[in-house]
């Protein structure tokens, strides 16, 4: 695991928070992306979690981490699903004492400038998850079809019914978490390893009492690369969702707690 030994003391606004960018063969956009989460949030720690790029992704997250203490790697042996990589990153942020654990994509498709109004409901206490939310005013997607835009309000919609959740935006990636709160979701009770994941993630933390906030955000659709979903992750999805809420229904999903 390179580049994840304790540097000096983080120093800033944003110090304690941990930004977390699972990537595979993300080598053309690594760079770029991680100047720009440093600069939108002065202090805080970018954490790499490469799943054994092929195109030397985790060769270029070492270069960066060597450069600055603010950077660190995790290297995972294969890629094993995206909801597996964040876990195990946030793992490590929780380890090293984050107060703040953000997630978001290393293809540009979320906005690091958007960065600071995400942990700010956060950091004034007035929330335990932020969802960086597409489906509120404010919010939207560009460069999208037809097709993917119905796909993905359809998924939230039916996730959002299904799960009685509160939220509009459930398929997004792009969110910040209070560390007690992230910590309190027990990872070996998490069953999706796809982008199902930020389904069941905001769920299990719903269950738990947590508040949850959304903020608008303008989602673009990747700068380099092609997109990674695929018919199988909405399959997926979907049987996800429907066994979330049938052991709920049969008292062997988690408790809900009303937001304290």
């Amino acid at each position: 695991m390179a580049g994840t030994a304790r540097g000096p003391s983080a120093s800033g606004p944003y110090a304690g928070t941990w930004v977390v960018v699972p990537t595979y063969n993300e080598a053309a956009n690594l760079e770029a992306i991680s100047a720009a989460i440093l600069a939108a949030l002065p202090g805080a720690t970018l954490l790499v979690v490469d799943d054994g790029s092929p195109d030397g992704t985790g060769d270029i997250a070492d270069r960066l981490a060597a450069a600055s203490p603010l950077v660190r790697v995790r290297h995972r042996a294969r890629k094993a699903g995206l909801g597996r990589a964040y876990l195990d990153g946030f793992g490590v942020a929780l380890g090293e004492g984050a107060r703040v654990v953000v997630q978001m994509d290393a293809d540009g498709s979320h906005d690091p400038a958007a960065l600071a109004a995400l942990v700010a409901p956060i950091l004034e206490d007035r929330a335990d998850l932020v969802i960086g939310s597409r489906y509120i005013a404010g919010g939207g997607t560009a460069d999208w079809g037809l097709a993917r835009r119905i796909i993905s309000r359809s998924g939230s919609l039916f996730a959002r019914t299904v799960l009685r959740l509160g939220a509009h935006d459930l398929t997004g990636g792009f969110k910040a978490w209070r560390a007690a709160t992230l910590s309190a979701v027990p990872a070996d009770g998490v069953r999706a390893g796809g982008y199902v994941f930020q389904i069941e993630m905001t769920y299990r933390a719903s269950c738990a009492g947590a508040r949850v906030v959304e903020v608008p955000i303008l989602f673009r659709d990747r700068l380099v690369g092609q997109s990674k979903m695929s018919r199988r992750i909405i399959v997926e999805a979907f049987f996800v969702v429907v066994g979330l809420r049938w052991d709920e229904l049969r008292g062997r999903g988690p408790k809900r707690t009303k937001p304290t």
